[in-house]
């Protein structure tokens, strides 16, 4: 844990470094992809030693999986690969090496790598092998047109900015950040051809630096300070559970699991602050990805502790995870996506049993919490103090089943997770069963729930306005862009 700290440190002034000394503008993109590469594959031997291989071999095994088998099913068989392979490194870590240990393991990187793998077949499936009018607007906007050379793809998998914490970007977006398309403008020449380029001004990103790092910092003390002393076992304690009184029990579910919280706050949160030199210092300069990228990375803690619906705390707890899950399942499935999203989402986090406990759990308060959504909702949204005590209401609840739900993630063996449901009486699964036999779910006619499908409506127009989100966010930005051209091009026929 401390290699990974030191490490991280170390890549933040890497990353200043890189900023300052291989810019885009003066360094060629095969220079920056070799030295990001290099630096990344370090700081993981450094943190992880030989066992760094991993990341080569299931990158190496990846990329020849998509050269053989071309664009119309490399997506799959590389999907099943990566999964399967970071699956057998968490099985042989987890129940031959070190069970119960929270210590930082090289299959951490590796969840990220298969993301990176995962997302970016699918990626290249969309752009090379599928139609555009096949597909979602966030699927076109992300898809990749072309084959990534072997250096490229080592550089997105294993760059010193992401490779030991993430968070997961796209493809495009990197390669675009590699070779400076985001800020260098052109001017043709009198021969038709790019000869003149413009570099815009660069914003400070320090305050966003300083920002990330106080809250590392915040979180990693309330860590080692109130953390310890509200540990989530005391849930199953014998005598706790014999002398408590049911709020009393309540009151410290919700504290000791809040408390659990900063350790991912702070690993999460030390991955930003290099992304932020390299990439969110162009957040008002940028063409539309990268904005969106820096409105993606972030923790919104102020939105995850004040969820009132279950799918509004998931979506703000990792929400590139949240977006992967989405876009290489959810999208995609066939059939029940929620419930493969789930399953999908237990097997990506590991071998535990307690993580299994939690996603299943997790599907039935999701189902739940839409059918009461869906079926009482429209009956709070007038006068606005109804509508206060509805979302009041609904906060409490959210936060007692989130804080009931992850409660074998946290504690990972069966034994002591049947121990806490036990203690509640299996009440929270007894309601949410409840709710889904009594309350009426209507049909499709495609004999889908129809909660899935608004659902996936829903997921849609978040697209649309996550489209329209980038747009509008740069359309002065756009406008001063190509008053720039405009200038830029009177002056070169007043040279002439």
């Amino acid at each position: 844990q401390v290699n990974f700290v030191v490490c991280q440190l170390f890549a933040l002034l890497a990353a200043i470094w890189f900023r300052i000394y291989l810019r885009s503008s003066k360094t060629s993109s095969f220079i920056r992809h070799v030295v990001a590469t290099l630096l990344g594959l370090y700081l993981a031997l450094f943190c992880f030693g030989w066992y760094a291989l991993h990341f080569l071999v299931q990158s190496g095994i990846s990329y020849c999986i998509m050269i053989i088998i071309g664009v119309e099913n490399m997506h799959k068989y590389c999907f099943v690969f990566a999964l399967g392979y970071l699956t057998v490194c968490q099985i042989t870590r987890v129940y031959i090496f070190d069970y119960g240990q929270y210590s930082a393991d090289f299959s951490g990187p590796m969840m990220i790598i298969t993301q990176k793998i995962t997302s970016l077949a699918y990626e290249i499936h969309d752009g090379m092998f599928r139609k555009d009018e096949e597909l979602t607007p966030s699927q076109r906007d992300l898809a990749v047109r072309r084959m990534p050379s072997l250096l490229e793809y080592l550089s997105y998998n294993c760059n010193f900015m992401g490779i030991l914490a993430g968070p997961l970007c796209s493809y495009k977006d990197y390669i675009t950040f590699i070779e400076g398309r985001s800020y260098h403008m052109a001017q043709p020449g009198e021969d038709g051809e790019e000869e003149i380029r413009y570099e815009k001004t660069e914003p400070s990103p320090n305050i966003a630096v300083i920002q990330k790092l106080l809250v590392c910092g915040l979180s990693l003390l309330f860590h080692l300070t109130i953390s310890k002393t509200l540990p989530v076992e005391y849930n199953i304690d014998e005598h706790f559970q014999a002398t408590a009184s049911w709020p009393t029990k309540v009151i410290y579910l919700y504290v000791s699991l809040l408390a659990a919280r900063p350790k991912y706050y702070f690993a999460w949160t030390l991955g930003k602050p290099y992304n932020n030199r390299e990439r969110s210092k162009f957040k008002w300069y940028e063409c539309d990805y990268i904005h969106r990228l820096t409105l993606k990375n972030r923790l919104r803690l102020e939105v995850l502790h004040m969820s009132t619906s279950f799918k509004m705390f998931l979506d703000n707890w990792n929400i590139q995870t949240a977006l992967w899950l989405k876009r290489v399942c959810y999208e995609r499935a066939s059939f029940s996506p929620t419930i493969q999203t789930f399953i999908l989402s237990a097997i990506w986090h590991g071998v535990y049993p307690g993580y299994y406990l939690t996603f299943l759990t997790g599907v039935l308060m999701t189902l739940a919490a839409r059918a009461m959504r869906n079926n009482v909702r429209h009956y709070f949204i007038e006068p606005p103090q109804l509508k206060l005590f509805y979302d009041v209401i609904t906060w409490i609840v959210t936060q007692i089943a989130i804080s009931y739900t992850v409660v074998p993630f946290v504690l990972l063996s069966i034994k002591p997770s049947f121990m806490f449901y036990s203690s509640w009486y299996y009440c929270l699964h007894i309601a949410g069963i409840s709710v889904l036999l009594l309350l009426p779910v209507k049909k499709t006619q495609s004999g889908k729930n129809i909660h899935e499908n608004t659902q996936f409506s829903r997921s849609k127009k978040f697209d649309a306005q996550e489209n329209s989100l980038g747009h509008n966010s740069f359309s002065t930005t756009n406008n001063v862009c190509n008053q720039n051209q405009e200038i830029a091009s009177r002056h070169s026929s007043l040279k002439q």
